[in-house]
């Protein structure tokens, strides 16, 4: 059985920015949970205490961002913004023309935008992902969807990412 990688691009400044979320996450962020939780006990029964119950999710909610972090920074492939030669790899917005329609986004992982672009983010390992990477604009490539069924698309445009 052959293991496909799960490892997603990241430019170096979404990498730092990730490693800062982490520490903070792991320090910080634990320890103020964890006084919350327990200012919240201190106020008596557990299973009427509003307080206790939502700072244990809030705790949950952490716990599970930090695994992710850990996940994601173990995994990356990181490097500098692609070139802007009209070859579409992660890192780059791509804007592609599908059934008539275009369509844009980021090729790459959510991870790279800030958090403040709302633009869609495709996976390198996604189908259509798969299916552009390394291909130059311009070009017409059919992949195969989910489904099935064999999907053209033409790539229009390829730019590197900048927050």
């Amino acid at each position: 059985m052959t293991q496909t990688s799960n490892a997603s691009y990241l430019t170096q400044e979404a990498y730092e920015r990730l490693q800062a979320e982490l520490r903070e996450l792991s320090g910080p962020g634990r320890v103020e949970i964890a006084k919350r939780i327990e200012a919240a006990r201190e106020e008596g029964d557990l299973k009427e205490n509003g307080g206790y119950h939502a700072a244990k999710e809030e705790q949950g909610k952490m716990e599970a961002r930090i695994r992710q972090l850990k996940q994601i920074l173990d995994t990356a492939t990181v490097g500098e913004a692609p070139p802007d030669d009209g070859v579409v790899e992660p890192g780059m917005v791509v804007t592609v023309e599908m059934f008539g329609d275009e369509e844009t986004f980021l090729l790459g992982s959510r991870e790279i935008a800030d958090g403040s672009d709302s633009i869609d983010v495709y996976s390198e390992q996604s189908p259509l992902g798969a299916g552009i990477n390394g291909h130059k604009v311009g070009e017409t490539v059919t992949y195969e969807a989910p489904n099935g069924k064999s999907i053209e698309v033409t790539i229009i445009s390829a730019k590197p990412y900048s927050a």
